[in-house]
């Protein structure tokens, strides 16, 4: 386990949910990785994220599909992509990623607590 934080660290984390809208493969990427645009609402808007998730997922499976990102982390260059989202999912102890969603649609831009 992590070290412990304090909820007053939790609160600054800007977790929401938002929904894929285009898909593609990250060509520069030294390891197998898609570059995920996803629409986090209006206030949020469209960002972009550079993600390790090829086991599991492709454009066809994941356009379309809603998410769970941290919006606030500062942008990552990440092989030439600007990273401006972590999106998140579960890492199984071979590197597979399972995204993490919501059981059912909701807004974009929805907090998650």
């Amino acid at each position: 386990m992590k070290e412990q934080i304090t909820y007053d660290i939790y609160d600054k984390v800007d977790i929401r949910v938002g929904t894929v809208i285009s898909v593609k493969k990250n060509e520069k990427a030294r390891k197998p990785s898609l570059v995920v645009e996803v629409d986090f609402g209006k206030d949020i808007g469209i960002k972009q994220s550079s993600a390790q998730i090829t086991h599991y997922y492709n454009e066809e499976n994941l356009v379309g599909k809603q998410v769970i990102g941290i919006c606030n982390f500062p942008e990552k260059n990440i092989a030439g992509i600007v990273s401006q989202v972590l999106i998140l999912g579960s890492i199984d102890e071979k590197g597979k990623v399972v995204l993490v969603h919501p059981s059912q649609k909701v807004e974009n831009g929805l907090p998650v607590a």
